[in-house]
């Protein structure tokens, strides 16, 4: 049994490690808006400021914090992703979706699948790798980031046709879950080769998709009426929506639809049917999508060993030359040829194909069943995003004015 001294000093011990946690935690929440601000002055991408801080703060860096927890990595990127999409349904006009919808659903789906298809292909070369775990690597690095795309596109100062803005944003927030799927398709295919079948994988697809779709369509009509029958302050508005958003989140993923989707479609019909006169949850939101974003990137950054990188660094930088200069291109202008696309649109479309937390939080699923071969893609795709972030991200406002977007009418921020 305890003695009662003993107690009090574990009381005290528990009590001050809750203590460094919480000026920690805000420690790096105040110098993660300090380097936003820095990186804007210098052109360069806030996200990988966060990511930095994060390794800083790591066990190779200056505070030593050690975590490896891919388990609880999983339910932080899952929580801030949720979001984030959330976030960006709700800045998402129907007009906008009306404008872009298809030449974004296209590159959505069969982009992504696309890309995925030759950066698997190129690893299978280049690295001798199985064409399954080659594919899967594809997979994990489809997707371009909402939260990079739309925080790029606002700082670079680049001014976009109205449609291009549109297909950026919109195809940034419906291409996680095709991403996913393949995912979870592969995941299938390697640990059990041959058990899963064309019809398997359609019925995969079908409810990933489809039940996401009808979750998030039915879920944001259903919090647009709730927002009109509730007498609710805005204070308890924007936390009955967050909480609503987490919830319709979990209930799609515990289904086995995608709860990306359907949270990005409800964010979406959610402002559709709002009144005008709940306008207000508006900065909540965007307050609660940076906090997201913050955490998010911190989290990878602190769960990235940095001394372990230099192995991975030779095959993810083919890899990430394969995807920028060749797979999103190919995806781009292959997919949308049909929607006729200028060139200069669809140079600009494939260039700002960023990649941000999802790849990498893709990569982490893999390491919940194996971390020693998970982690190791985790360090892969964390050097892929970087390098995105460095080459793309950095380069966003030169190529939009090489492009000639530049104080155009129908610029980016022209819906509303």
């Amino acid at each position: 049994m305890m003695v009662p001294d003993a107690m009090v000093m574990a009381g005290r011990a528990a009590m001050r490690h809750a203590h460094e946690v919480i000026l920690l935690g805000g420690g790096l929440g105040i110098l993660s808006i300090l380097a936003a601000v820095a990186s804007r002055r210098i052109g360069a991408p806030m996200l990988l400021a966060f990511l930095a801080l994060g390794m800083l703060a790591g066990e190779d860096g200056l505070l030593r914090i050690h975590f490896d927890d891919y388990a609880t990595s999983y339910l932080i990127g899952s929580v801030a992703l949720a979001v984030i999409l959330f976030e960006g349904g709700l800045k998402t006009p129907v007009s906008m979706l009306r404008a872009a919808f298809w030449p974004a659903f296209v590159l959505a789906t069969i982009g992504v699948a696309v890309t995925a298809g030759i950066v698997g292909g190129v690893v299978a070369v280049v690295d001798g790798l199985p064409i399954a775990p080659s594919l899967l690597v594809g997979a994990v690095v489809a997707p371009t980031d909402a939260a990079a795309v739309a925080v790029l596109l606002r700082t670079s100062g680049a001014a976009l046709p109205a449609r291009l803005h549109a297909l950026l944003e919109v195809e940034s927030g419906l291409n996680d879950p095709m991403s996913v799927f393949l995912t979870l398709l592969l995941i299938h295919i390697i640990a059990v080769p041959g058990a899963f079948g064309v019809s398997a994988a359609a019925i995969l697809f079908l409810e990933e998709m489809l039940g996401g779709a009808i979750l998030g369509l039915a879920g944001g009509w259903l919090l647009g009426r709730a927002m009109r029958w509730l007498p609710l302050e805005p204070a308890l508005a924007t936390v009955f929506l967050l909480g609503a958003a987490l919830g319709l989140f979990g209930f799609a993923q515990l289904l086995g639809a995608s709860g990306f989707l359907a949270v990005y479609l409800a964010g979406v019909v959610t402002r559709a049917t709002l009144s005008p006169a709940r306008s207000d949850i508006a900065p909540f939101f965007e307050g609660m999508a940076w906090l997201s974003q913050i955490v998010l990137f911190l989290m990878l950054g602190l769960l990235v060993t940095p001394h372990l990188l230099p192995e991975f660094i030779p095959g993810a930088i083919g890899g990430a030359a394969a995807l920028i200069f060749l797979a999103r291109p190919a995806a781009v202008f292959g997919t949308l040829l049909p929607f006729r696309l200028p060139w200069r649109e669809a140079a600009f479309a494939s260039w700002v194909g960023l990649r941000g937390a999802v790849p990498i939080y893709l990569s982490i699923i893999p390491a919940l069943g194996d971390p020693e071969r998970g982690g190791s893609l985790f360090a892969s795709m964390f050097i892929v995003v970087v390098l995105s972030l460095i080459v793309q991200g950095w380069t966003v406002g030169l190529s939009a004015r090489l492009l000639g977007f530049v104080g155009q009418r129908g610029q980016t921020g022209s819906h509303s």
